[in-house]
């Protein structure tokens, strides 16, 4: 079996960290996102995965190269020269998709973290025998999405309808699909979407059915979003494999901790923390809800919460950071800063307290 991941453009909205990677390379849960999806991929036999992609596709292919071989999955790119929304890179994409096999393949948005139940969508669409399958979940607020509307007892969709004003349903478009290659006959090449144009016209064929995704979801593409797709990801650890999970007297809830990392002394951590490898948390140090990269330092007694601290970064004794601040790779935050919700580009120096949330540049 095939998959392609939209991976598409600049992910602007987790700057300043896409200043540094490209974005399904940034770190979650420490591992870049991509991985995530990848792994999940090849546990079901998945062996071929296309990334469809339109801003340093050698920067991303040089990174996977090792993941290649450690897994033993082929990787490709396919490059847009113009970006095509979300169905015409398929279409770009074809030749690598579809072999004599004639099997389904999977399609996923790269922001997506999930618990990936590919094997149970794959037994879903083979049930129903339609066209294409995707997946669905359950939100509370349903204004802020493409909401589908569906038989319940057999899943089959009758409409989308984008962002409703009057209550329709909760179920929305998690970005993931599993589609027949015949779905490929009714993509142009051009920049087209598979939401608005492609999917409206399976289901008005009645070949198009939705499977409720099981487990969590989380669109992690902007850091609100990522701190809490964190604390879900880690819940979900909690149940399906606990012992990756750190525990210790200093620890309060789910944290998960590199083993090369180093915690000192009278530290307080969680819940929902990453620490990355290489990081030094020194003594007396407070962290929570927030995700400490490869290779940060935080000095004695400082305080971290709901932040993003970037790659290579350092947080000085006695600083504070809190309320969605956000360093870029290689940032230095001085002795006793306070941070509100700073946005800092990368290789900053901060020596002045962030009073509320602003982009340092």
């Amino acid at each position: 079996m095939k998959a392609l991941i939209l991976v598409g453009g600049f992910g602007t909205r987790l700057r300043p960290l896409t200043l540094s990677f490209p974005k399904p390379l940034v770190d979650f849960a420490n591992k870049p996102m991509i991985l995530h999806q990848i792994e999940a991929l090849k546990a079901i036999g998945v062996n071929e995965v296309v990334l469809a992609i339109n801003y340093q596709p050698e920067v991303m292919l040089n990174f996977l190269k090792d993941f290649e071989t450690k897994l033993g999955i082929k990787i490709t790119c396919s490059q847009e020269t113009e970006p095509l929304g979300t169905a015409g890179p398929l279409a770009l994409a074809r030749d690598k998709l579809v072999d004599e096999s004639g099997e389904p393949f999977f399609v996923l948005n790269s922001d997506v973290i999930s618990e990936y139940p590919f094997k149970q969508m794959i037994e879903f669409h083979k049930s129903h025998g339609g066209e294409a399958s995707i997946m669905v979940t359950k939100v509370d607020e349903p204004s802020k999405y493409g909401v589908i509307v569906m038989e319940e007892s057999t899943g089959q969709v009758e409409r989308f309808v984008e962002k409703p004003k009057l209550f329709v349903g909760n179920k929305i478009n998690a970005g993931i699909y599993l589609l027949n290659p015949s779905t490929l006959d009714r993509i142009e090449l051009r920049p087209t979407s598979i939401e608005k144009e492609v999917f409206p016209q399976i289901a008005a064929e009645k070949k198009l059915f939705a499977m409720v995704l099981p487990g969590f979801w989380m669109d992690i593409g902007q850091p609100k979003d990522y701190i809490t797709g964190l604390r879900l990801y880690l819940d979900s650890l909690r149940k399906n494999s606990p012992s990756k999970l750190t525990t210790g007297s200093h620890i309060v809830g789910n944290v998960l901790v590199d083993e090369s990392a180093k915690i000192g002394e009278g530290c307080l951590i969680g819940p929902d923390v990453a620490i990355g490898p290489g990081c030094v948390i020194e003594c007396g140090v407070r962290l929570s809800r927030c995700t400490v990269m490869r290779g940060v330092r935080v000095k004695k007694h400082a305080c971290i919460s709901s932040s993003i601290i970037g790659w290579h970064s350092t947080v000085g004794q006695w600083a504070r950071v809190e309320n969605m601040t956000i360093l870029g790779e290689d940032v230095h935050v001085c002795d006793e800063i306070y941070s509100n919700g700073g946005v800092v580009l990368p290789h900053k120096e901060i020596k002045s307290s962030i009073l509320k949330p602003e982009i340092v540049m």
